[in-house]
């Protein structure tokens, strides 16, 4: 954690998904030292995505990510594990962007809120609260997520039918706290295959 005068620092940070209303979105606080590697997985817990498919960091003009090939790491700007929060975001207030799949493209805002002394007996990261639930993975974006939202109104609708079989039980409401944070504490769930 970054120490300023023997103190960790904690970043708060609030991640909102774009382009979606009503907003979905978490509050969390991290530790100012992880890397950005480390924020990735926080954010994919936080929100319930489930990590299985690529992503990338904007800050600023700068981008990034996991190398993970010349196709798609000659754009990066740098590898996201080898890359420290503190050191690329430095103020509150400051702001930038998290995309995930690049398919559907769930962009999400980042908004550092405050920085915070850590408080002893704390578990970080740690969520503190949030609204609505995650989108179901490969619904097609905030576009294929709108249809969603609009078929659970009309589900004797053949083809609406059809689209909650595939999105399964889906309760776009649903935030669970306590869910969150047990998901955040070690030991984590695997990656993707």
């Amino acid at each position: 954690m970054a120490r300023l005068k023997g103190i960790a620092m904690i970043y708060q940070i609030k991640i909102a998904l774009d382009g979606i209303r009503p907003p979905i979105w978490r509050r969390v606080q991290v530790p100012a030292e992880m890397t950005l590697a480390e924020l990735h997985e926080v954010i994919q817990l936080a929100m319930g995505w489930e990590d299985c498919h690529l992503h990338e960091f904007q800050i600023g003009h700068d981008r990034y990510g996991v190398p993970m090939d010349d196709d798609f790491g000659s754009d990066l700007d740098a590898d996201e594990a080898k890359v420290q929060l503190d050191d690329v975001v430095r103020r509150e207030k400051a702001k930038f962007r998290y995309t995930y799949d690049f398919g559907d493209n769930w962009r999400h805002t980042l908004t550092v809120e405050k920085i915070l002394e850590a408080e002893p007996g704390v578990a970080y990261p740690v969520c503190l609260t949030g609204k609505r639930a995650c989108p179901p993975e490969d619904c097609g974006g905030p576009w294929g997520y709108e249809s969603l939202l609009e078929a659970k109104k009309h589900p004797k609708d053949p083809r609406c039918a059809e689209l909650l079989e595939w999105a399964g039980p889906f309760d776009p409401e649903a935030f669970d706290l306590d869910a969150v944070n047990a998901r955040l504490q070690p030991p984590r769930r695997p990656p993707c295959p």
